[in-house]
């Protein structure tokens, strides 16, 4: 979630006028039968809530967060755009510098001269192209993932923490590339007209295996994860989870401190993997009303099961993805197969072919990938308040966001390079929500929401 400015101190809302009802007299007896009249008894609402605006109140909590600290975080948000297109950019000119030079070509040679057989000749290539794309897309790594962070006073790394991650990262990514592209390989060379449907089943079982091992056996690899301390927030929790048929009997932190200022937390893992986690940062710099609205944000991931809709919509994203793929191929390698000595689209040499049109297509694909996490995280939004009942907490908890997230974009640019709701929208769903349950008590005791 998101970023700096200062907490809302949670305070109780004394009630500035008791609720008054008139009452009605009793009817004396007499003598003989007075007139009566019918009087309609009604409470009053609790003064000061009843003209509660909406839109003012979600102003105000946005105009909480200006000047150098808004032009900051538009200013880092906005050259993200560009990072987009230059990542894309960058793939294919690094795909076509293997191609035209040959280079690839001679990395499927040295595999041939290794080994005679197909299967083991894709690995070996792999390995040699992943270590090369490596190595020619570091200078851009460093500025996107350490220069970058810094200038914006995000990163609290120095240079060789930062590379003792990358490091880390890169030798998983790099089993995975491997036992991932012989796999998708021996899958071509099967059905090579068909590659790119059962290749789409391959990349989903990969995304299941991926969301049930990441947790355990991954992310403690850069982080130490450890049971939150016991206590009100901890009980306060667990009781939110159990409610919600979330099966986890502990809540972990984890030091991301040591890396990064972001707050965070998930609800991750699959079959029989699932915890609760929230980073240091979250937890040292969000009240409980806050950290309480995170959290029941991420839960509605897990109850609304957003790993497994999530993994089959992009799943389908990435059917159209391979079949784009898999023409494209043909037609380019139709046009240049003899200038980078390319075959077939069974053969190693030709996957920087590959990799150059999933980069242009998943560029032109943005909108549609950034809209299906976007619809996820605004159902897990709703979800999260229903459950947690914090709208403010929550909307405190977005202001947060803005250290790296544009608070306030037009309708387009949301739509075409948002992966969440911006601040905006998120804040007025909160305020929506609050004005829908202002009689409720515990709203009523809540803190005050600006106006």
């Amino acid at each position: 979630m998101t970023k700096t400015l200062p907490w809302l101190c949670a305070a109780l809302f004394a009630l500035m006028f008791t609720m008054m009802a008139p009452s009605a007299a009793l009817a004396q007896a007499g003598p003989t039968a007075a007139p009566t009249s019918t009087v309609d008894v009604h409470s009053l609402p609790p003064a000061g809530v009843t003209n509660f605006d909406v839109e003012k109140a979600t102003n105000a909590y946005l105009a909480k967060i200006s000047g150098e600290a808004r032009q900051k975080s538009d200013s880092y948000f906005e050259g993200g755009y560009w990072l987009i297109l230059w990542d894309a950019l960058v793939a294919i000119a690094v795909s076509a510098i293997l191609l035209f030079t040959r280079i690839s070509a001679r990395m499927r040679k040295t595999a041939e001269g290794i080994t005679r057989s197909r299967f083991w000749q894709v690995p070996i290539y792999i390995i040699l192209y992943t270590v090369l794309t490596t190595v020619l897309t570091f200078p851009m790594t460093v500025y996107e993932e350490f220069l970058r962070e810094h200038q914006y006073g995000l990163s609290n790394q120095n240079f060789m923490q930062w590379f003792g991650d990358f490091a880390i990262i890169t030798g998983v990514n790099f089993g995975v590339v491997v036992i991932l592209g012989t796999i998708i390989y021996a899958v071509i060379r099967a059905t090579p007209r068909y590659w790119w449907v059962w290749g789409t089943g391959v990349m989903i079982v990969f995304f299941v295996i991926g969301a049930a091992i990441a947790p355990v056996y991954i992310s403690p690899l850069l982080n130490q994860y450890k049971p939150l301390r016991e206590g009100e927030l901890k009980q306060n929790i667990l009781s939110l989870a159990r409610s919600e048929g979330i099966p986890v009997t502990n809540v972990y932190e984890f030091d991301a401190s040591k890396q990064t200022k972001r707050m965070s937390a998930n609800v991750s893992g699959l079959f029989g993997t699932t915890r609760i986690s929230m980073n240091d940062n979250l937890l040292n710099r969000g009240s409980d009303r806050e950290i309480l609205a995170v959290l029941g944000h991420e839960m509605g991931h897990y109850v609304l099961g957003h790993v497994t809709t999530g993994i089959m919509m992009f799943g389908l994203v990435i059917l159209a993805g391979f079949a784009f793929t898999a023409w494209g191929f043909g037609a380019l390698t139709s046009a240049f197969g003899g200038v980078w000595d390319v075959r077939s689209v069974d053969d190693p040499a030709g996957l920087p072919v590959l990799m150059a049109l999933v980069s242009f297509f998943f560029l032109i694909a943005t909108p549609i990938t950034n809209t299906i996490t976007r619809t996820q995280e605004a159902q897990a939004d709703i979800f999260g308040v229903n459950a947690s009942r914090q709208p403010d907490g929550f909307a405190q908890a977005a202001l947060h966001l803005s250290e790296y997230r544009k608070l306030d974009p037009g309708a387009w640019e949301e739509f075409v390079f948002y992966d969440h709701p911006s601040g905006r929208n998120r804040i007025h769903m909160m305020m929506v929500w609050k004005k829908e349950h202002l009689k409720d008590a515990d709203i009523i005791a809540g803190p005050v929401s600006p106006q």
